[in-house]
């Protein structure tokens, strides 16, 4: 069943310019103190022009990783993190969830009052549902689409790992994927929704699955630590400039229980340099691991101090 979703209140944040999003989210960041620059700047050391131009880094985080999911508060907790100018939310877990109408407009409200953005939704998954399973794939993603619609999410993140993946290697396995992505796609297209597949599949698998969609509406939400758990540790990086600026349209990050700085399976500085090497433009969402709310706080200002050190954003 399909659910419709009251638009009367969407304010689309899909489609925005260069300057638009820099003026929108620097007067964010000076709402809670902080500014885009990186904290070594000084606003007497750089050119006003430049502040004007440059895309503000966009960092957000997984509402699930706060252990937020379900918290109407969850943006208000957002804002105690100068620098974050965004909230992943789940769509499918939680009480209430986003599958709710009024829940999905108490969300939109309460991003809007704390001056936060929503990139991006996932979980979309209803309990017993995945990829494989048509045609209850294709309502979930249809229904996500909506959702995300309404919030001004530009990304539906479309998970399959392992078992619910497909292989690669046999087209009767990743062929009724393909499908329900083909017949998912221009629905995703018209909202101004891009589906990101984040999956335990390898790069140049997800390469072979984007091509065989052939879609611009559907491309990967690249996750370097999830390619090295699953198998893939010494593609990681390369698979970054193997995806390229056109297949990634989110990145998750994330070290464990560590902070991005601190060794673990992918050297982040390296990804880093890589994703600047293709000009990535897009969010960065932190996806780490957490023990309570204040330790939530405490490491993600130091992780948005270092990608603030070792990302590279361009001028519009």
């Amino acid at each position: 069943m399909r659910v419709k979703l009251d638009m009367s209140d969407s304010s689309s944040q899909i489609g925005m310019s260069r300057r638009q999003f820099a003026k929108l989210t620097s007067m964010g960041a000076v709402a809670v103190g902080t500014g885009w620059m990186t904290p070594s700047a000084h606003p007497s050391e750089t050119n006003v022009a430049e502040q004007e131009t440059r895309i503000p880094l966009k960092i957000g985080h997984r509402a699930a990783s706060m252990k937020m999911v379900g918290n109407f508060d969850v943006f208000k907790m957002a804002r105690q993190m100068p620098g974050l100018l965004g909230v992943e939310l789940q769509v499918a877990s939680g009480k209430p969830n986003l599958w709710d109408p009024d829940a999905v407009h108490r969300y939109k409200r309460q991003a809007n009052r704390w001056g936060m953005m929503i990139p991006s939704v996932a979980g979309v998954w209803d309990r017993g549902v995945s990829i494989m399973q048509f045609p209850a794939a294709a309502d979930n993603l249809t229904r996500a689409i909506r959702v995300a619609e309404v919030l001004g999410a530009s990304v539906v993140l479309v998970a399959f790992f392992q078992k619910q993946a497909p292989d690669m290697r046999d087209e009767s396995s990743y062929g009724p994927v393909v499908e329900v992505l083909r017949r998912a796609a221009p629905a995703a297209a018209d909202a101004g929704v891009t589906l990101g597949l984040e999956n335990s599949l390898s790069p140049s698998d997800n390469k072979k699955l984007l091509d065989s969609v052939d879609h611009p509406s559907v491309k990967v939400y690249y996750d370097p630590h999830n390619m090295a758990r699953f198998g893939h540790a010494a593609e990681a990086i390369p698979g970054v400039r193997l995806l390229g600026k056109d297949r990634i349209c989110q990145v998750h990050v994330k070290n464990g229980q560590r902070l991005l700085e601190e060794p673990g399976l992918v050297d982040w500085r390296a990804a880093l340099q890589a994703l600047n090497e293709i000009g990535y433009e897009g969010w960065h969402v932190f996806e780490s691991d957490h023990t309570n709310h204040a330790q939530v706080i405490e490491a993600t200002v130091k992780n948005i101090a270092f990608l603030r050190r070792n990302c590279q954003m361009p001028f519009g």
